[in-house]
């Protein structure tokens, strides 16, 4: 008897140990395998939050498909104290191990709101922006000018400034002068200390840079010449033979002049082309904005025409006068931009002139290069009268 119920008890142990086996691959499979998420969400966790609120916010959202095998999965991870706050990106079917690691990471939150200050050439915008995490699109709610404000900040602004989870990024447009981009970040509330002088023309990158608040503007700067010099090294690394370059800073003078010229990325190496082969046959370059340099110092736009006498007048910047390239560079280039001027088209064009889509006719000779510039007046003198 005692006999058959050893045996019983055996067989019971054996059977609850199967069970028990099967319910960790069980659980284990549903911890790695894709989640029941149908579209992106986007996880907002608070300052103080818990494992526990976390794993049934996930369950609310159809993010998990059990708050329980979440929390026992943390548990054997080992990351149970590694919770971070801010709002997380959850991507569509993610699974259980894959949010864990999202939430547990840390870095910069990844959706929800976002500060956008973009420094363009001719003025400098913040917005207040919401990323749809469904079609990863942002919608603008709020947009200013800081140096247009007059009286308080937009209350969304002062809002959002106070949220912990806000994130903040800086875009710098291609082709804005350093001047201009010191002069921006001072108006950027959210970054502290100051810039003890304008860097060089043309030694900051222009990108999108994420920046956390109270960040020192220098500290960004430095990133920004580093980026720069980064991407000129490589570059001269890889430019083409025969350029009439003897260093790395003539050429990204050249690059600022191909970025001020043209907006197309499709033509900055057909632009490039055109002055290079100027310089090669000894011709001046004849480019306005180097003329505008001149006469701004980078120090905003012209606004205006240039003027016939200061098309004649002799500067160190006016092209028309003075041979070869100008003394620095007219602002900050983009990669593109750099890498065109190291690494041209191949062609015989000596010319080139607007042909009113917003990109360039280009010719070989003179007659041809009138020909165009006769269009594009005709052009203008056409819409002038609409």
């Amino acid at each position: 008897m005692w006999r058959h119920i050893a045996s019983n008890a055996l067989t019971l142990f054996i059977a609850i140990l199967i069970v028990g086996v099967g319910m960790i691959a069980w659980g284990k499979r549903e911890f790695s395998q894709p989640g029941p998420l149908e579209q992106a969400v986007c996880l907002k966790v608070d300052k103080g939050s818990n494992f526990s609120r976390v794993s049934d916010r996930l369950s609310d959202m159809g993010a998990i498909s059990s708050a329980s095998i979440f929390r026992v999965g943390i548990e054997y991870s080992d990351k149970s104290s590694l919770l971070k706050a801010g709002s997380f990106l959850v991507p569509e079917g993610a699974s259980m191990s894959e949010i864990l690691d999202i939430v547990t990471r840390g870095g910069a939150s990844t959706c929800g709101t976002e500060i956008l200050y973009r420094v363009g050439v001719l003025t400098a915008v913040m917005q207040v922006r919401e990323l749809d995490p469904a079609t990863q699109e942002y919608s603008v709610s709020t947009e200013f000018k800081p140096a247009e404000l007059e009286g308080a900040l937009p209350e969304n602004y002062v809002a959002m400034r106070a949220e912990d989870d806000t994130r903040y990024r800086i875009a710098i447009a291609e082709g804005v002068t350093s001047w201009q981009i010191v002069e921006s970040l001072k108006l950027a509330d959210f970054m502290s200390g100051d810039v003890a002088e304008v860097p060089s023309e043309g030694s900051l990158a222009p990108d999108s840079y994420e920046v956390r608040p109270g960040a020192k503007r220098a500290d960004l700067i430095a990133a920004m010449q580093a980026s720069q010099d980064a991407i000129l090294s490589a570059a001269w690394e890889a430019r083409a033979e025969g350029l009439p370059y003897d260093s790395p800073e003539q050429a990204l003078i050249m690059a600022s002049i191909v970025e001020k010229e043209t907006g197309v990325a499709a033509e900055r190496r057909q632009v490039a082309s055109v002055f290079v082969n100027r310089l090669n046959k000894s011709m001046r370059l004849q480019t306005d904005p180097t003329v505008i340099y001149g006469i701004t110092k980078g120090q905003g736009a012209l606004g205006r025409g240039l003027r016939q006498s200061e098309l004649r007048r002799e500067t160190p910047f006016n092209t028309y006068v003075i041979d070869g390239l100008p003394p620095s560079p007219i602002a900050n280039p983009g990669r593109q931009a750099i890498e065109a001027a190291l690494n041209p088209d191949q062609t015989d064009f000596l010319f080139f002139v607007a042909d009113g889509t917003g990109g360039h006719a280009f010719a070989t000779t003179l007659q041809e290069h009138n020909a165009n510039v006769a269009k594009w007046r005709e052009l203008e003198a056409q819409r002038a009268n609409q």
